[in-house]
């Protein structure tokens, strides 16, 4: 399986991790998770590698979070995933994915350990 990147070029985190993808000469896809949002089965089987459910994974200070109620909304997890997905400026990132690990890559840490899963 190939090195995949849900990201976003407006956002710092993203950019940092597409840099170390680059810098270590790995061959992956970018995807521009906001222009090409995943389907609520590509989320869910994301948040499976991830080892994630998808309240650990939302951005809850964007405006639309905060619209929803989201930090209240019961734990429902297939009603998080479609909110998600619908609204995919909710999903955290940069999220890479490697074999059969997925990281949300917000830190150096995470982007090597998504590296050394390669």
């Amino acid at each position: 399986m190939s090195t995949e990147i849900w990201h976003n070029p407006r956002c710092s985190k993203s950019r940092t991790a597409k840099a170390a993808l680059d810098e270590a000469g790995v061959e992956y896809v970018e995807r521009r998770y906001l222009d090409e949002p995943p389907t609520a089965e590509e989320f869910a089987a994301v948040l499976d590698r991830i080892g994630a459910e998808p309240w650990e994974v939302a951005r809850l200070t964007e405006p639309v979070a905060k619209e929803l109620g989201l930090r209240d909304l019961e734990h429902d997890r297939a009603r998080w995933i479609e909110i998600m997905v619908a609204d995919p400026v909710l999903i955290q990132r940069p999220i890479v994915l490697t074999g059969g690990l997925a990281v949300v890559a917000r830190d150096p840490e995470s982007v090597r350990k998504a590296l050394d899963s390669a």
